[in-house]
C-alpha cells in the first residue's frame, strides 16, 4: 500500500497535493469539489493590504464627511474595526472551515508592517489552521537598497508572528541577491515554512491604444525548474518546511518536487486549465509512478534529489554552467 501522507505547518495531510491560492478557492462549491478530488489542504485567496487600506480610507471619509456641520455627527457611529471586505473574508474562512474536513490555510498579501497585520489574528480566530503570508513587492524606488527590502520582509513576518499562534508560511519571489541567506533570515524571524515561489505578474504594452495592460499567463512545467533548484539547495539546511508552487502540472512534477525536498506541492494553473477533477488523476498517476519505481511512501522519496543526497551536487552550482551551455546542439540547416 502506497503511503502518500505528509506533514506541513503542523498539519497531517493525506497527500502532498495542496490547492494554492486562486479564484478556485473563492467559492465554497469549488472548495468542496477540490476536497472531493483529493486536495489535502486549500489555501484561500489573499486578503490584500491595499484592499484593507483603500476600504479603511473610504470608511474614514464617510464617517468624517459633514462633521463641520454638526458637532455630534461622529457620535452616531461607533469605532469600526472591521470593514466589508475584511468581514467578508472572515466569513469565507468560517464557512470553509464549517464545510470542509481538510485544513484551511488563510492568506495575507502585503509588504508593510503596519497596523493591518492585526487582521492575522482575526483570521486565526475565524478558524484558519495556518496562515500564508504572501509577500508581493516590486522594489521600484531608486533609493531603497537590498538590505532595507530584506529587513522589511523579516519585520513583517515578526509582526504577523506576534499576532497569531497558528503556523505561518512565507510565500516569496526568487529575486534576492542571496536567496539562501534570505531563507536563513526568514528562518530566524520565525517562518514555519517557505513557499517557493510567488509569480510576479508583469504588464504588457498595447501598441495600438498606447496603454499598459494587465497580462496573466498561466504557468507551465518549465517554471518548475527554478523551484526545484532552490528547494534542493535549501532542503535539510534550514528549519522551515519547504513548499513548491508554480509549474506543477503532472505527476512527474509532483515527484520531482518531493524528491527535491518539498513537504507539499501546490497547484493552480493545471486545475484552471484541466478542471478540478484532474487533481484525482494526478494522485493516481503519482501512485502508479511510485509503484513502478518501488517507492513505498512519500517520506522515502523526500529529499532524495536534494544537494546533500545527489552524487554530483555541483550540478546545482556554477560548475554545471558550461556543461549546460555545451549540451545544446544547433539544428542542422535544411
Amino acid at each position: 500500500m502506497i503511503d502518500l501522507s505528509t506533514g506541513y505547518l503542523g498539519l497531517k495531510l493525506r497527500t502532498p497535493l495542496v490547492a494554492s491560492s486562486s479564484p478556485l478557492c473563492k467559492d465554497l462549491a469549488h472548495l468542496r469539489s477540490l476536497e472531493e478530488a483529493g486536495a489535502a489542504a486549500v489555501v484561500l485567496p489573499s486578503l490584500f493590504e491595499e484592499q484593507i487600506t483603500i476600504e479603511s480610507r473610504a470608511l474614514d471619509r464617510f464617517l468624517t464627511e459633514g462633521t463641520d456641520s454638526y458637532s455630534e455627527a461622529l457620535s452616531y457611529f461607533p469605532e469600526v474595526a472591521l470593514h466589508e471586505g475584511h468581514d467578508a473574508y472572515l466569513k469565507h474562512v468560517r464557512s470553509a472551515k464549517k464545510e470542509l474536513r481538510i485544513p484551511v490555510i488563510g492568506s495575507l498579501n502585503g509588504v508593510s508592517s503596519g497596523g493591518w497585520v492585526r487582521y492575522a489574528r482575526e483570521i486565526e480566530d475565524a478558524g484558519a489552521d495556518a496562515l500564508e503570508l504572501n509577500i508581493y513587492f516590486v522594489p521600484a524606488s531608486l533609493e531603497t537598497n537590498a538590505a532595507a527590502i530584506e529587513k522589511n520582509y523579516c519585520d513583517l513576518l515578526r509582526e504577523v508572528k506576534s499576532q497569531v499562534h497558528i503556523p505561518v508560511a512565507v510565500k516569496l519571489g526568487p529575486y534576492f541577491t542571496s536567496m539562501a541567506h534570505m531563507a536563513t533570515q526568514l528562518d530566524a524571524a520565525g517562518a514555519d515554512a517557505l513557499v517557493l515561489f510567488n509569480r510576479f505578474y508583469q504588464p504588457d504594452f498595447d501598441l495600438e491604444a498606447l496603454e499598459v495592460t494587465p497580462n496573466l499567463v498561466l504557468s507551465t512545467s518549465d517554471e518548475l525548474r527554478l523551484r526545484l533548484h532552490w528547494v534542493a539547495l535549501l532542503a535539510n539546511r534550514i528549519r522551515p518546511e519547504l513548499a513548491i508552487t508554480g509549474g506543477v502540472h503532472t505527476a512527474e512534477d509532483v515527484v520531482k518536487g518531493i524528491m527535491a525536498g518539498a513537504k507539499v506541492v501546490m497547484m493552480t494553473s493545471a486545475l484552471l486549465l484541466r478542471g478540478i477533477p484532474y487533481l484525482r488523476q494526478i494522485e493516481q498517476d503519482v501512485i502508479r509512478w511510485m509503484t513502478d519505481h518501488e517507492y513505498e511512501s512519500v517520506r522515502q522519496m523526500r529529499g532524495s534529489m536534494s544537494v546533500d543526497s545527489v552524487a554530483e551536487p555541483a550540478a546545482f552550482h556554477r560548475a554545471n554552467y558550461l556543461k549546460v551551455l555545451g549540451s545544446y546542439t544547433l539544428k542542422a540547416e535544411s
